[in-house]
């Protein structure tokens, strides 16, 4: 008897191979769906919780502190957490691309107390030449810590940390060792600017919201915003991929002189004179409101409506402080120092989350 060959359809015979791999199918494969559906659901909530935390807790703290003081839901109250936002806003502005860039600049807090003495300074030749020189002498500094740390590759812990005594230094010589104190004009342009106001809110406040809605288009909207969010992901891979990194650090770090100088000028019109004390520490407030609103010391994220948020809620911490009576303002130091360290924690936790 003839045996039978395996045909196929068209009666052709099939050539033998290897067997087919098992389907994915059965109780595993359903586990293995399950445990993958529950990484991304925990790493899409890590990034909510880093993206929006700040938003949260800003709103927890307003509420709990509208309801424990009397005073704190006034008008006249929140007008004066705003303006006193002002002025560390701006300077946490250009914090915010630093470090997004995966930089640090210490320097900010001296060239703010620069910017204000310079603007006092030449206000003896008017309002403009206030505003346009301590705009260029903190610009220079913010260049000068660019060049070094773009093209330079020094490290920017160093290179900011110099600065921020030589501008300190500067300081001092112009105003004879801190015992020159120049006073500016009431009825001077700037200063009437400063401590003016439009649909009650102070012109520094509308100076803010302008830039931090420039920076928003910039860091979202743009290529260089992207390029910067890239280099401080990876600054080798950036590399790799053409883009200047160098120039762009550097564009970076004069931004950020330049929006402390205009802050620093701004308070010194609001109070009406360069006084010499101020902006010490001012790169740690500036540094603590740039993480707590979610950007990562790392760099890589980091967004400015965060910025804003942690800047608010420093200020919001503080009045409440004030609305006590019986804490001085060193426990404003003690409390934005710890509430530091739990975010940065926090901060750790949802990357690594975001890693699985």
């Amino acid at each position: 008897m003839t045996p039978v060959s395996p045909t196929g359809p068209a009666g052709s015979a099939s050539p033998a191979g290897p067997p087919s791999p098992a389907s994915p199918t059965g109780p595993a494969a359903a586990g293995a769906v399950t445990a993958v559906t529950a990484v991304t659901r925990r790493e899409r909530a890590a990034g909510i919780v880093q993206r929006s935390g700040a938003y949260l807790v800003l709103a927890l703290v307003v509420l709990v502190a509208s309801l424990a003081f009397d005073s704190f839901a006034t008008t006249g109250n929140a007008r004066n957490i705003a303006i006193q936002s002002s002025f560390l806003a701006i300077v946490a502005l250009g914090m915010t691309f630093v470090i997004i860039s995966g930089g640090i600049d210490l320097s900010v807090g001296s060239v703010f107390a620069l910017g204000g003495v310079l603007a006092a300074y030449g206000m003896r030749w008017g309002s403009l030449a206030a505003v346009l020189l301590p705009l260029a002498v903190c610009g220079a500094i913010g260049l000068l810590n660019g060049v070094l740390v773009g093209y330079g590759r020094l490290a920017p812990f160093i290179v900011t940390l110099a600065t921020l005594l030589g501008a300190r230094g500067l300081l001092l010589v112009i105003t004879d060792e801190g015992s020159i104190t120049r006073v500016m004009p009431a009825d001077s342009l700037l200063v009437r600017l400063a401590q003016g106001s439009v649909l009650g809110l102070g012109w520094p406040v509308w100076i803010v919201v302008v830039l931090f809605a420039l920076g928003a288009v910039v860091l979202n909207r743009t290529r260089t915003g992207q390029s910067v969010l890239a280099i401080g992901a990876s600054r080798d891979a950036a590399l790799l991929m053409g883009l200047p990194v160098a120039r762009r650090t550097t564009l970076l770090y004069l931004a950020s002189g330049l929006l402390a100088g205009l802050a620093g000028a701004l308070a010194a019109a609001y109070s009406g004179s360069g006084v010499t004390i101020v902006g010490v520490g001012l790169e740690l407030d500036a540094i603590a409101a740039v993480v707590i609103g979610g950007t990562l010391l790392t760099g890589g994220a980091g967004t400015i409506g965060g910025t804003l948020c942690g800047v608010l809620l420093l200020r919001v911490i503080q009045n409440v402080i004030n609305q006590i009576g019986t804490l001085g303002s060193s426990y404003q130091s003690v409390v934005s120092g710890a509430f530091l360290v739990v975010v940065v924690v926090i901060q750790a936790y949802l990357s690594r989350e975001q890693r699985l």
